[in-house]
């Protein structure tokens, strides 16, 4: 059985927290073998694949104490996975992981629509150079 990273025992780490015992229950008392996070695969709630990521929240879904699951997440501030059918990274719920490497054109845009850009503003006009004595001789014609 592996160790959720919320379930180190850290000095004041639980203080005013929810802590998952609060939540699932004890093995001890064998309420938390029938929750979908303690039966299916704990990689799937940590993954980085989108397919995986999203069976963990479909899991997540049927769950009895998934609202209880999620408050205690938000509470503890839990740097990543799926907690109460959320996926959380940073101590804040996010939509989706990003991928790596650079944005596509449409996520830029995207960006650029609700947060443009804001213009420079224009310099003063140079004024233009000296006349060319080609050009002094025909405007004196």
């Amino acid at each position: 059985m592996s160790v959720l990273f919320s379930e180190l025992l850290v000095p004041g780490w639980a203080d005013e927290k929810i802590g998952l015992d609060a939540v699932t229950g004890t093995y001890s008392d064998g309420s938390s073998f029938n929750l979908p996070c303690h039966t299916a695969d704990p990689e799937m709630y940590f993954s980085e694949d989108e397919l995986a990521v999203a069976e963990a929240k479909s899991l997540c879904a049927g769950c009895p104490v998934r609202t209880q699951c999620l408050e205690g997440a938000l509470s503890r501030k839990e740097p990543a996975g799926v907690w109460g059918g959320e996926l959380f990274e940073g101590g804040l719920v996010i939509s989706r992981k990003r991928k790596a490497g650079r944005p596509t054109a449409i996520e830029v845009a995207a960006r650029e629509v609700s947060a443009p850009i804001q213009k420079m503003p224009s310099l003063p006009e140079a004024t233009s150079p000296a006349p060319s004595e080609s050009e002094r001789q025909e405007s004196a014609a």
